[in-house]
């Protein structure tokens, strides 16, 4: 079953992403889908330890730049213990 999810990107990365998924016939939604696999079939410690593919090198420009909302500490502890389970 398909669940959605909201992202936000650069629209420049946007543009190149639709344009390597239509290439290769597949949507943006199920290119997204591959790679979300990808890094879940693996046991990658860090971002840095996954192999990055070919498409990434051509989609984006630039060092990748990794942002990530604070959490208060309620949110942290919920979840560090969601993930103990």
């Amino acid at each position: 079953m398909d669940a959605k999810i909201t992202l936000s990107f650069e629209k420049e990365v946007i543009e190149k992403a639709k344009q390597y998924a239509d290439a290769q016939n597949i949507s943006l939604s199920r290119l997204t889908e591959y790679l979300y696999r990808q890094i879940t079939s693996n046991q990658y410690q860090s971002l840095e330890e996954w192999p990055i593919a070919d498409w990434v090198s051509q989609v984006s420009e630039g060092a990748a730049e990794y942002r990530t909302k604070s959490q208060s500490r309620k949110d942290l502890k919920q979840a560090f213990f969601n993930n103990k389970k």
